[in-house]
């Protein structure tokens, strides 16, 4: 059986992947797959809904038939848990249910209710049966969903990744926080809080400010650990899905960086809280975990013969033709409520020199094609490099087609070097890359 993978795709605009000659021979790549998988970083929801303050960069939404445009170019299922998918709030995301529902659309990652958004999705071919939960660690609180009790509904929302995090420094600096936190009264309000019961003790040799976690250790360092409750809940699930499925996907959107091996932060590395967290799940039964959201390329690991994309970056990035904003992104972006929409990106990017447009990372990416034997065993892997056409214009760029030549060549070898730390390898074939398994 054959599955392919991909990373963020917004569609704002008509694919013609069908009929366009340019991007045909990569989505007839996908097509051919027996099962292929993409990222729906943004809602069907058609504009309608309540705008929400808290929103993921840009109030994202799009026309129900980007969907159908969706299934043209070969997708069978679809990962919905982004920092975008409330960006109208509770009533914009029950209506993007209810498109992909009419379409009956195979998704995972939000719901009505908790238990609804943990649940996988399953898409069933001749050859194999393939299982797909989704899950994200980055969004504003209440954006997660939560179950119903005896006497309530539950809250719509997604299904989140909770993960804690603590910020080590060294002994003189915990002591100066210390004194800063006494001089603020910061620690008499928290013992008032503490007192009337809307507080609670720090555990020993944590100090808190403002809700951040401070520990004295040898460096100064950010820690990040994934949150119990959801790692059981989401490994839960993905007991299940093992047990009828002949391959798991475990999908993660995720923004956190990490550091790299000279202890510096990277946004080509993930959290560490993020590496624990696939570990576990590939540990429960999940044969791929893939994940996206900073909207650039990371490397690959191979963890028990299993493999963890820990991003594949965008797919399809038409992020600046979204027909309408809410005030809230005009104030945002400090611009009048009289520009309009593309005005406002192009002043976001000060007409494309900074930012997404004028950073190559966020233009390229790969179309990993996995076999897997009929034990469901991953038999091959084959990387092809992708463009999405950096230095086009705005309604040209993003719609991404297969890399050829120099471009296809530095794409690849820029995914061997970001894969070295983990120790996976790959020998060059054809403009392509294929997996060396030990």
């Amino acid at each position: 059986m054959k599955v392919c993978l991909t990373g963020d795709s917004i569609v704002l605009r008509r694919l013609n992947t069908d009929v366009d000659p340019v991007s045909k021979p990569l989505f007839d790549m996908i097509r051919d797959c027996d099962v292929s998988f993409t990222n729906l970083e943004i809602m069907p929801s058609d504009y309608q809904g309540d705008p929400a303050l808290d929103h993921g960069g840009s109030h994202f939404s799009a026309h129900p038939w980007i969907l159908d445009e969706l299934q043209v170019a070969g997708f069978d299922l679809f990962a919905a848990a982004t920092n975008h998918c409330l960006d109208y709030s509770i009533s914009g995301l029950r209506r993007a249910i209810s498109e992909l529902n009419l379409r009956e659309i195979l998704y995972a990652g939000v719901g009505l209710t908790l238990e609804e958004a943990r649940r996988p999705a399953y898409y069933s071919h001749p050859n194999g049966t393939v299982g797909m939960l989704s899950c994200c660690s980055t969004f504003a609180r209440g954006q997660e969903a939560a179950d119903q009790t005896r006497s309530m509904q539950g809250r719509p929302g997604l299904n989140p990744l909770h993960f804690t995090t603590t910020y080590q420094v060294q002994p003189e600096e915990l002591k100066m926080l210390h004194s800063v936190s006494t001089g603020l009264g910061l620690e008499k309000i928290k013992q008032e809080q503490i007192k009337l019961g809307f507080g609670y003790p720090a555990p020993e040799g944590t100090l808190t400010l403002d809700g951040t976690r401070f520990v004295e250790g040898p460096d100064t360092r950010i820690l990040t650990t994934p949150n119990p409750r959801d790692l059981e809940e989401i490994g839960r699930w993905v007991r299940e899905a093992r047990v009828v499925s002949d391959v798991v996907i475990v999908s993660v959107h995720t923004h956190e960086v990490g550091y790299d091996e000279n202890g510096n932060i990277s946004w080509e590395k993930p959290g560490a809280f993020l590496e624990t967290f696939a570990h576990d799940v590939i540990d429960q039964g999940a044969d791929i975990v893939v994940c996206h959201g900073q909207h650039l390329l990371k490397g690959m690991e191979m963890y028990k013969g299993k493999p963890i994309f820990y991003s594949l970056g965008n797919f399809i990035g038409q992020n600046e033709l979204v027909d309408m904003l809410p005030e809230d992104s005009y104030t945002f972006y400090k611009v009048g409520t009289d520009v309009t929409p593309h005005q406002v990106y192009k002043t976001r990017t000060q007409n494309d020199t900074k930012g997404f447009p004028a950073d190559r990372r966020f233009w390229e990416t790969l179309l990993p094609v996995c076999e897997f034997d009929g034990d469901g065993r991953l038999s091959s892997m084959e990387i092809h490099p992708v463009s999405l056409g950096l230095g086009k214009s705005a309604h040209r760029r993003g719609l991404p087609f297969l890399a050829l030549g120099e471009e296809g060549q530095e794409i690849l070898e820029r995914f061997v070097e970001l894969c070295r730390p983990y120790g996976t390898t790959f020998r060059s074939e054809g403009g392509k890359l294929v997996l060396e398994q030990g």
